[in-house]
């Protein structure tokens, strides 16, 4: 992996294939693995930019919570790096999250979007009340406590009773982050705005992924930014949960391909 100092971390991104650039953005807690088996799909026409997130497998997480802001200044910098201008660009969950920061900051950069298993809405008062506590036990007790009581939202009931091997591979990719790395991004999204806003003013080519097991964002969510979103496409991949693009990552590649090939 390439490591770029951004801000006061130092930030890693692999680079496959050859040709367009795109851009792929994992969820959290994973890292830039959870896009590899569905790259595939695209490494024969495309140059696949696979960044680690702020605080996520080989990236350094720096002072204080992980704030979009920060997420998204990385990427101009991994940008920059690679001489690359403009790019479509796909997030998973935080992914998205930091892609509706970074169309706010850097929209001439974006050349498509494709939002996969994410929301435009911030945390209620609850959700950021449970992500603050969740940060202070992570530190207190470890990561894996936080993890294994994570897995079994992150991943649909088809993939659990089916495909242990995926979940197994998502439960390694977790372990990466250290508990100071899973506080300070949990920091970072509470503090997220609501993108709901920023839905009207994306101008580019976007489609919108979701699994229809995903009890995080899922359908709702996805429905309603293409609602909001003009002219957006909705994709939902049946036997998948919010990891869709791990859990059925030939589904994802192929959605993901035809979509890019279009544009």
């Amino acid at each position: 992996m390439t490591r770029i100092p951004s801000g006061d971390a130092e930030i890693a991104y692999d680079v496959l294939g050859s040709g367009p650039p795109v851009v792929l953005l994992h969820a959290f807690p994973a890292h830039h693995a959870l896009w590899l088996p569905a790259a595939q799909a695209l490494t024969t026409r495309y140059q696949v930019i696979l960044p680690d997130l702020r605080g996520h497998g080989e990236s350094g997480v720096g002072e204080g919570p992980a704030t979009m802001e920060k997420h998204a200044a990385d990427l101009v910098r991994i940008l920059d790096h690679a001489q690359l201008a403009r790019a479509p660009f796909a997030g998973v969950s935080i992914g998205g999250y930091v892609l509706f920061e970074f169309w706010r900051r850097y929209r001439d950069r974006v050349a498509a979007l494709i939002l996969c298993n994410t929301k435009a809405q911030p945390d209620t008062p609850e959700a950021r009340a449970g992500r603050l506590q969740a940060a202070a036990d992570v530190l207190e007790r470890g990561t894996e406590p936080f993890i294994d009581s994570m897995l079994p939202k992150l991943m649909g009931k088809t993939t659990h009773a089916t495909r242990p091997d995926l979940v197994d591979g998502a439960r390694q990719m977790m372990l990466k982050m250290s508990p100071e790395d899973i506080a300070m991004v949990q920091r970072g999204m509470a503090e997220r705005p609501d993108s709901r806003p920023t839905l009207k003013t994306i101008t580019v080519p976007t489609l919108l992924v979701t699994g229809d097991e995903d009890s995080l964002t899922g359908i709702p969510e996805a429905e309603l930014m293409r609602q909001n979103i003009p002219g957006a496409q909705m994709k939902v991949i049946p036997r998948a949960g919010h990891f869709s693009v791990w859990e059925q990552s030939e589904e994802a590649g192929k959605l993901v391909r035809q979509f890019l090939d279009a544009v």
